[in-house]
């Protein structure tokens, strides 16, 4: 592989020449070895190679992608700096290989008017980063749950949907309202699937895992039975509003995603995406097993393998929705694969160490994640249950089509001669350890630290600007 590359971070880039490198579009369909050349922060050329040009390259070198696209993040700006500002989170995702973000409004305060979001984009824009920051509005005032929050407000200032995400949409009255008028509005409805009279007190997923620990219980049946209540809406609402669409976050469940599986086959307008941490983790990692999903059996102590390498109950595997059971884990790999899951998103949570680094059951839910999922990613699809173009298809184009009109003009992802280089390289064959310290994000509150992961991200291209550019080893 050949780099010429002149810039700083944020600037226009003037020269970019990536040559024998394997190249994945997912908006085309198309994978194979090439070269690219960007100059002046434009796609110049696109290069496929065949017969004896394409000798020696395949997929497990340098990659090139359209740059990641994440449904789901939490930046913390305004209300809580200290766990992270639009600055560290842009900066986050450029490492992890990501060119657009939409941010959750769960912000103190809430993401529910114009002024709120005014307030973030301008914050997006000093951080000098090219990321584009998308955000979510409320679907409920200050995210109380009470009453809607000023929706059409929302969407003339250009949210591109609406969720009350850290929390389900308790009224199912509410959830009914909110679809309407969303769909009227063109824009989707992003669930958190939790019925939080069943989890209340909960810490882990209701499992063998749990019981041993002695962790209070977190049923599959919480997310399965919410999911089931805001489909059973939906396909009312579609009746009247044939544009209502829902989308639900972070499914975890087999259960779950089976309900979204047969509701899709019935024609209604739902998706779905999963993390990369329910997809290579389990909750086998609170007992102080190390091990992949795909390599767990559900019992760490008796198996016979000497999983448990580490001390249990690590405060930085406390998730909403729980690390689930290897069995889940695996149907979340299968929805990627069959269509059923629409996109992969990383439901990145930074947390101060101050939430973090206490008692298991006292410790703030959620992992910092927009850095390592790549890296998990590349995991299953090194294990061969996931191919390497589809896992890419979840983190650009199928992200897209969730968001939908709600995408604005900006251009769709692809490797698109004359459009700005909107990209993200990376080495498949370096790997990379995760440091906590190192991380870009304010929030070091991950479970991979001192892992090695594949997949270095080397380049990221936002908008035809440096975002990231990997530091010299």
């Amino acid at each position: 592989m050949t780099v010429v590359a002149g810039s700083t971070i944020g600037a226009i880039v003037a020269d970019l020449e990536i040559s024998r490198a394997w190249l994945v579009d997912p908006a085309s369909g198309r994978e194979g070895p090439g070269e690219i050349v960007v100059t002046d922060g434009v796609l110049e050329a696109v290069t496929w190679l065949d017969g004896d040009e394409a000798d020696g390259v395949d997929d497990r070198g340098v990659v090139v992608s359209p740059g990641f696209i994440d449904l789901h993040v939490h930046f913390r700006e305004p209300g809580n700096e200290d766990a992270e500002t639009m600055a560290s989170g842009l900066a986050a995702a450029a490492h992890g290989g990501f060119t657009t973000v939409c941010m959750m409004p769960n912000t103190s305060p809430a993401l529910d008017d114009p002024a709120v979001l005014a307030r973030v984009r301008e914050a997006a824009r000093a951080s000098g980063s090219p990321v584009r920051a998308l955000a979510w509005g409320a679907v409920t005032a200050g995210r109380g749950g009470a009453t809607l929050a000023a929706l059409g407000e929302m969407a003339d200032a250009g949210v591109v949907g609406f969720s009350d995400d850290g929390a389900g949409v308790a009224a199912a009255e509410l959830v009914r309202n909110a679809l309407a008028y969303a769909g009227a509005l063109g824009l989707p409805i992003v669930e958190h699937a939790e019925d939080a009279t069943q989890t209340a007190g909960a810490e882990a997923n209701d499992g063998f895992v749990a019981t041993v620990l002695g962790l209070r219980g977190w049923p599959a049946a919480a997310e399965e039975t919410a999911v089931a209540r805001d489909l059973a809406i939906l396909a009312e609402v579609v009746r009247d509003v044939p544009d209502a669409r829902l989308h639900l976050t972070h499914l975890s469940t087999a259960g779950a995603l089976d309900l979204v599986r047969r509701a899709k086959a019935a024609g209604l307008s739902v998706t779905c995406d999963v993390t990369p941490h329910h997809l290579a983790l389990t909750d086998e990692w609170l007992a102080g097993a190390r091990r992949w999903a795909w390599q767990a059996t559900g019992d760490p102590w008796g198996d016979g393998t000497g999983a448990i390498v580490a001390a249990p109950y690590a405060s930085a595997l406390r998730v909403n929705p729980p690390l689930r059971s290897p069995s889940d884990a695996a149907a979340c790999r299968e929805a990627l694969v069959d269509g059923t899951a629409d996109a992969i998103a990383t439901d990145h949570a930074p947390h101060t160490s101050v939430d973090k680094d206490v008692e298991f059951g006292s410790a703030a839910n959620g992992i910092s994640g927009i850095e390592t999922a790549l890296g998990l990613v590349l995991a299953a699809v090194d294990a061969g249950l996931v191919p390497l173009a589809r896992a890419l298809a979840l983190l650009t184009t199928g992200p897209l089509r969730v968001l939908g009109s709600g995408w604005g003009t900006a251009p769709a992802p692809g490797l698109v001669e004359g459009a700005p280089a909107d990209l993200v390289v990376f080495d498949r064959s370096a790997t990379w350890t995760v440091e906590p310290a190192a991380l870009a994000s304010r929030g070091k509150n991950t479970p991979l630290a001192g892992r090695e992961l594949a997949g270095r991200v080397l380049f990221t291209l936002a908008s035809g600007r440096l975002a990231y550019e990997a530091p010299d080893d």
